[in-house]
This record gives C-alpha cells, structure tokens and sequence, in this order.
C-alpha cells in the first residue's frame, strides 16, 4: 500500500514538474517589436493575453549600437507614439540626442527592450514568458492547443486566438496557414475602398520617396503613404490565427520600427475582438474594431497635420474613414506628406458621391437644393435637418450656441459661407454619424 502510495505522489509530481495548462484568451509567440505590441494591445483591450518569447528581452533589440529611426517621426500612431514619447523623455536630458517632435528616433537597444519591458509590467490581464521555445500546435474545438518548453518543463497552453510574431511564420505555418505576399504600397489599389477598413497607416515604407518612377499613380492615400486594410492581414486555410513579422520584408532594417509597433496594435485589437466576442476571423466587425483603435490613439489615416493632441483628431479620422472628405499629398523637394487641410473648404462635388452611398434619400436632398460649387455651413444643416428631421431652426441654434464653446470653431457662424473641412468633419460626425455604417473587409456599405 505504501509503495502505491510512493508511485501515484511520484507521478502527480511529474505532471507538476513536467507537464502545465493555461487557459487564455490570446495566446502571442515571439518577442518581436510587433508581438510585443499585439500582446500589448490585447491586454489593454481587456482580454487575457499571454506573450512567449524566446529570451529575457524584449523586442529582438540587440547589440551595443545606436538605433535611429527616420520614417514615421510626424505619425505618433498609438503604440508606436508611446514608445517614442518615453524614448524622447529617457533621452530629453542626455546631450547629444535631438528629441523634437519630428527629430529621427536614436536610442540604444538596452534602453529600447528596457522601456517594452517597463511598458508591458504594467500591463493588466498580460502574463509574460521568457526562455521558452515553440514546440507544438493543434486545434481543439474552437480552440487552439499550443505547447511550449521553458526551463525544461512543457507549457501547454489553450488559447482561442494565436498570434505568430516569429520571423518566419513557424507557428502559422504548422497550424496549416496559407501565407499572401508580404505587405507593401507600390500596388494600385486606385479602384478600391480598403482604405475604409484601414488599421494601420504611415507616410511611407523605409526608402520609399514621392520621386519613385515605379510607385502607383492614383493610389489612396496617395504614394508612399499607405494604409493597412484588415484584410490584407487574414490568412487563408486557418481561423483565428494571425501573423505579424511574418508579413514584413525579410532583412528588415530599423527603419521598419514604427510599422512593426503599428502592425502589432491593429492585429492585437482583431485578437481581442474576437476573444472578447469569443468569436472568429471569420466574422470581424470593421469599425468595432477601428473605434478601439481610436480609443488607443492609432491612426486609421497617416494625416501629418492632426496630431492626437487636436481636439477634433477623433472627429476627423471617423469621418475621413468613411470617404467623405479625403486627405492630400502635399510635396517639397523629394518628400511628400499626406495631410488633411483642416481650414480648406469643402466642394459639393467631393462629398456629393459618398453622402449619396451613406444615406438613402440624400439623391432627393441634392435635387432639391442644388448646393453651388462651394459646399456652405447653411448646406450642411439643411441636410443635416432633412435626415435627422431636426427643426432647422433648432438644430441652427444648436449649432451656434456651441460654435466656439463645444466645437472651437473660429469665432464667425455664416450660413452663406462655404464650410471649412474641420467644421465638416466635426459636425458631419456629430449629428449624421457617418462612422456607424457598417463595412465589409472590402470597404463596401452593408446595407
């Protein structure tokens, strides 16, 4: 009896030792800047995350050398603009480094995997483990059932939603995923609505310049900025598993670091999604998805000239998401920025096209009011009045009594006066809300 005893304590010991399960929602594996930003972003969305990495540190920054980003210095793009917020405030006070707005990023690699680190400590719902390596992957149910070694103990881990952050797609790969080319803007994509589902944008591609004779004529956003539509990021033959690094061009450089941490937050907010809605790729919903986005400070468009600190930077992604008013190129010498134009007015003929695609019965609006070339203040709460089915003469002392209060407008309200593309923006999202039509994965309207 006792020698039974023995043996079933020595073999409850070595399941213990040897062999450990962990339920989660979201499941990352690879420590690179990209997985360490998706794991980020599916704990700060409030879903249980855990992040395996193949050693101590974080973020694959290795070597004594000095590390300086030049590309996305003016897109403070959620994840991406906090950790260049906290590289510029390590380095504010060492003489030598330049940490302006838009000054290039330098910083040395301990310093870069220290701040991760510091960054995902305090990131609730997240457990982190190093040293480990990628062993096996298989579904179960609507699950999926990854195990890991560390220190010479099995992790077994059943996680809905998997996250490959591995160089080379090992994860994916053996899960059976089929991988598309990797991700670049030199395609046209002029006949195409993706912008609408964009979550990840910039101002260009390391080494990519306005002056490429080979780059694509009548792309939106306009060439080298781009955008990352969800799409483009879903992999055939597998659900609920998605790839980061794996999607970027091999050899990469430094340079790549704000879309690594960009493309890591957009992929972490479609994890959490579906483990918070315990669903799958397979069934995504474009702007729930954009909006926490949002709610994070990512970009959906790389506008240049509003900055999350504006108070209408919200207003204007929203709206310009949808299509009814676009940002333009703005050249100087060899580069180019993508901007906005917050006080450019706003033509009948831009926003003609898409408010007819939004709302049923603006054709017969059109029709009868025949706005001039020059879209006016008066224009927009016409139509505003007639959807809404608003008074007019309510909804104008509405509008005028929080003019320069509640939106900030300049101080001058004119119903004659053609309307500048903030106010457009901020009222169009304020009273017709545009945002909340849904889209497909192609961008189209779902009626």
């Amino acid at each position: 009896m006792v020698k039974k005893l023995i043996v079933i304590l020595l073999i409850a010991n070595c399941s213990i030792t040897f062999a450990q399960t962990i339920k989660t929602d979201v499941l990352v594996i690879g420590g690179s800047p990209s997985g360490v930003a998706t794991a980020m972003q599916c704990a700060r969305s409030k879903v249980k995350t855990i992040l395996a990495v193949q050693d101590s540190s974080l973020g694959n920054f290795h070597g004594t050398e000095m590390v300086s980003v030049e590309t996305s210095s003016n897109i403070p793009s959620g994840i991406w603009g906090e950790f260049r917020k906290r590289i510029q405030d390590f380095y504010k006070k060492t003489p030598g480094f330049d940490t302006a707005y838009n000054a290039p990023l330098k910083f040395e690699p301990a310093v870069a995997s220290s701040i991760l680190k510091k960054i995902t400590d305090t990131a609730k719902n997240l457990t982190v483990y190093a040293n480990t390596s990628f062993t096996t992957i298989k579904k179960d149910g609507d699950k999926w059932d990854v195990s890991f070694s560390q220190n010479e103990k099995i992790v077994k881990v059943i996680a809905r939603v998997i996250i490959d952050g591995t160089e080379n797609g090992e994860v994916a790969a053996k899960a059976g995923a089929k991988f598309s080319t990797t991700l670049d803007n030199i395609k046209d994509n002029s006949r195409l609505s993706d912008y609408r589902t964009s979550i990840v944008c910039g101002n260009d591609f390391p080494g990519q310049l306005y002056t490429d004779v080979n780059s694509p004529k009548n792309n939106y956003p306009s060439y080298p900025a781009y955008c990352i539509p969800i799409n483009s990021v879903l992999l055939k033959g597998v659900d609920n598993i998605l790839v980061t690094e794996r999607l970027l061009p091999a050899n990469r450089s430094g340079q790549y670091l704000p879309v690594q941490l960009s493309l890591g937050q957009g992929i972490g907010t479609i994890a959490a999604y579906c483990g918070f809605f315990k669903t799958t790729t397979n069934n995504l919903n474009v702007r729930v998805i954009q909006g926490e986005l949002l709610d994070f400070k990512a970009y959906l468009l790389p506008f240049a000239d509003i900055t999350p600190k504006d108070h209408d930077w919200r207003a204007i992604q929203q709206v310009c998401a949808t299509g009814l008013l676009k940002g333009a190129q703005q050249v100087s010498g060899k580069d180019a920025q993508f901007l906005f134009k917050p006080d450019s007015t706003v033509n009948t003929a831009e926003v003609q096209p898409v408010l007819t695609e939004i709302y049923t019965r603006a054709f017969l609006w059109f029709a009868k009011e025949k706005p001039g070339e020059k879209f006016t203040l008066g224009n927009l709460l016409s139509f505003i009045s007639d959807y809404t089915l608003t008074d007019p003469l309510v909804l104008k002392y509405r509008v005028q009594k929080d003019w320069t209060g509640q939106y900030k407008f300049k101080p001058g309200f004119d119903l004659n006066a053609p309307i500048t593309r903030r106010e457009f923006a901020v009222l169009a999202n304020r009273f017709l809300n545009p945002f909340a039509r849904t889209v497909d994965l192609n961008g189209r309207l779902v009626n």
